[in-house]
């Protein structure tokens, strides 16, 4: 198990051309031995990190922004629902009174 790390901590500072492969002549192993060890490390890291999942950044942030633009919906959804039934009042009075509206004077040259 030591010398798996100590071949791995090796191999992960290898910089130069053909430096890998020196690595692995001198301590007897093939490159087969390499990739199946490296993989064993990662498959053994992603265990560890599996044990408690981690929120991306910034999650917290807009599920906060989320709840209260929802509640601000709600807030202004409310008031419309006030503000067609005042006029809704406002139409059957006038109706009423005998009262009618003011015809619009969009696109009329008076």
């Amino acid at each position: 198990m030591e010398r798996l790390r100590s071949v791995l901590e090796r191999a992960a500072q290898c910089r130069e051309a053909g430096a890998i492969g020196e690595l692995l002549r001198s301590e007897g192993l093939y490159s087969s031995h390499l990739s199946k060890w490296r993989q064993q490390a990662n498959s053994q890291g992603r265990r560890a990190k599996a044990g408690r999942p981690r929120r991306p950044e910034g999650v917290a942030a807009l599920q906060s922004e989320l709840a209260s633009l929802q509640a601000e919906n709600a807030k202004l959804a409310r008031r419309l629902e006030q503000a067609e039934a005042i006029i809704e009042v406002q139409k059957k009075v006038s109706e009423l009174l005998g009262i009618l509206p003011p015809k619009p004077s969009i696109g009329r040259n008076e």
